[in-house]
């Protein structure tokens, strides 16, 4: 095989070590310090390397990055999995070869890194949906002690982290213990069709062990709450400085409502728009700001880094994977699963519950014959070509809806039939006209 990069190396990145391997030399051993980073970009700029391939470790190689970025050598981030050593010889020396042989053949392929504010971007969007998993983790904590005392709360209230149930427990935790008072503190339609359950779920045993451990899970979920809203200040001054203040874009009225975790940003929806150049995702159905929001910070502002939709799905997880020898025939399941593949995941398991929307039928129609797992990749495949497409390509999204839809689909049915009769040499006849 031809050599495509000549002066080329591989790193091989660990806790406490990097190998890196030069053509013609020995395998060199850094520590992972700061200063021992610098003197290997010195080290590769003294053998003349122009670029160096090195694997996505967890997140040692981010500093490692961008030093080597400083000095302007060409830096490929790769997959560990295109890098897998023939078995029985795994070492470190050994990989960092592999890696720079394959290196400079060709024979591996760039991951996607962010950059400058969108890296910035994800790094709070992140932190903050860690927040968000702990909070929920101490509401199930709030669940418990509450059953454990016989308070039935969570039988008749959708969420026990709502405004009625946050009032109803904190007044219990500053020693209210009158039911009829806490049954005032809930919202007035909760009173009004609620008021027996509430009384009769309020009705436990209160017990000094079980009233502790709703005072330790009540402040963990308000510290979490706390940090959210500072992730949240932090997001929209990132927003902000990308999208000129969302001064440039005029937005309708209304925009779509976020039902879950609505992130305190001043004028997202106009931000994101001028972030894309006056493209709008949330015409795209099930996309709302905030999701919107979050393939920013996964996916970045120029989606043009995969030449086409396929690229992009196939990098998402979306993409069917084959496993093709001889007769057979089958798919197979990717390793991994990238955030950005989870939201649309998400987005679209949203939609199969949708009355009205058609990629929410097509997703019924799929998950009635092949089942919800694959209905759901089906759906978030289709939702992530349009966002490429909207992103990439301009292209406006307009929901048609499921009559539409429905029609399209019967149209298709009669094509297939008509077609079928002709190759059978049939006539087709209308059984209403014939009657």
């Amino acid at each position: 095989m031809l050599r495509i990069r000549e002066n080329a190396a591989g790193i091989d990145i660990g806790a406490k070590n990097v190998f890196v391997f030069v053509e013609g030399q020995q395998v060199r051993i850094f520590y992972t310090f700061t200063e021992d980073f610098e003197l290997l970009a010195q080290y590769l700029i003294e053998h003349k390397i122009q670029t160096v391939a090195m694997e996505a470790t967890g997140v040692y190689w981010t500093i490692l990055y961008e030093i080597l970025e400083e000095a302007a050598i060409d830096v490929w981030l790769v997959d560990g999995r295109q890098t897998k050593q023939v078995p029985g010889r795994k070492t470190d020396i050994k990989d960092c070869q592999w890696i720079q042989e394959l290196h400079s053949h060709g024979l591996l392929n760039r991951c996607f890194v962010a950059k400058d504010l969108v890296k910035e971007l994800r790094s709070y969007y992140r932190l903050r949906e860690d927040h968000i998993h702990s909070a929920a983790m101490h509401v199930n904590h709030m669940q418990k002690s509450l059953t454990e005392m016989n308070i039935r709360l969570k039988e008749v209230l959708s969420q026990i982290h709502g405004v009625s149930g946050l009032k109803m427990i904190e007044a219990i935790l500053l020693g209210e213990r009158d039911n009829n008072v806490l049954l005032r503190m809930c919202d007035g339609r909760i009173i009004n069709n609620k008021k027996a359950e509430i009384l009769k779920a309020l009705n436990g045993r209160y017990t000094k062990a079980g009233l502790f451990a709703l005072q330790q899970a009540w402040d963990g979920y308000h510290f979490y709450q706390k940090q959210i809203k500072e992730c949240d200040k932090e997001i929209e001054r990132i927003i902000h400085m990308m999208g000129n203040g969302g001064n440039n874009h005029d937005l309708p009225t209304k925009r779509k409502p976020i039902r879950h975790n609505k992130p305190d940003v001043k004028d997202l929806g106009a931000n994101l728009i001028d972030i894309f150049s006056g493209r709008d995702a949330t015409l795209i159905s099930g996309i709302t700001d905030y999701t919107w929001m979050q393939l920013l910070a996964e996916t970045g502002t120029d989606l043009s880094n995969w030449p086409t939709e396929k690229h992009y799905t196939s990098w998402l997880g979306l993409a069917p994977g084959q496993h093709n020898s001889g007769k057979m025939k089958r798919s197979k399941r990717k390793r991994g699963k990238p955030r950005a593949g989870q939201i649309f995941r998400q987005i679209a398991q949203s939609l199969l519950t949708s009355k009205n929307i058609a990629l929410g039928s097509f997703g019924r129609r799929i998950r009635s014959k092949k089942g919800p797992a694959i209905a759901i990749k089906a759906t978030a495949r289709k939702l992530a070509e349009l966002y490429w497409r909207t992103m990439v390509k301009g292209t406006e999204y307009a929901e048609q809806g499921v009559k539409k839809y429905e029609m399209q689909l019967l149209a298709q049915k009669q094509k297939s039939v008509e077609r079928l009769a002709k190759e059978l040499n049939l006539q087709i006849v209308n059984y209403q006209s014939y009657a």
